[in-house]
């Protein structure tokens, strides 16, 4: 069954369909979480709650794309569960600038926010474009880039290094969103 009809019996509270969303999804959204957050248990009740709000909010969430939705669900979380940890002023007066999550999909400041990190990315020099890509969006260590590119491990560390410092330079209110964005954002 597809997502969406999956979505539509559990509009209806039918048991079995959410059993299906939560045996096609759970282990994919635990996996994400834990590339994040490296904290088993927390990674756990995060995934577990956003079932949990999946079920209880299902006949009121209109939801366009399950399974982005459900990962988009996670990295909210998990930035929700960083904010709770002990920051400095200045940190905690950055991280309340970082969007609330909304029960749709689409969060206007955070997709206004992403497009002004990716157009500063989109002018980076090619190659220290490229590695930023494969280490903070595709997830690649520093090694499996010095692989791929045939760079050496240490400028695959001096690439990223120079896109952060760019990046800083370009945008110093978002000194650290683009911290949590580069950890949290995920690609369908």
């Amino acid at each position: 069954m597809s997502d969406e009809d999956l979505q539509k019996l559990i509009f209806q509270e039918d048991h079995d369909a959410f059993a299906v969303i939560f045996e096609r999804y759970w282990k994919k959204l635990y996996l994400y979480a834990f590339k994040i957050y490296k904290k088993e248990e927390i990674c756990e009740d995060i995934v577990q709650e956003i079932f949990i709000s999946l079920w209880k909010n299902s006949s009121k969430t209109v939801i366009l794309n399950l399974e982005a939705y459900l990962f988009r669900a996670v990295k909210y979380k998990i930035a929700n569960q960083i904010r709770s940890l002990k920051f400095d002023q200045e940190q905690l007066e950055v991280l309340e600038t970082i969007p609330a999550p909304n029960h749709g999909i689409d969060n206007i400041e955070y997709v206004e926010f992403e497009k002004s990190i990716m157009n500063q990315i989109s002018q980076l020099t090619p190659k220290c474009r490229e590695v930023f890509l494969l280490s903070r969006i595709e997830h690649f260590s520093n090694a499996e880039i010095a692989e791929k590119l045939s760079l050496s491990i240490h400028t695959v560390e001096k690439h990223i290094s120079n896109a952060i410092k760019q990046l800083r330079l370009n945008d110093y209110h978002y000194n650290y969103l683009l911290f949590y964005w580069a950890a949290f954002f995920y690609v369908n």
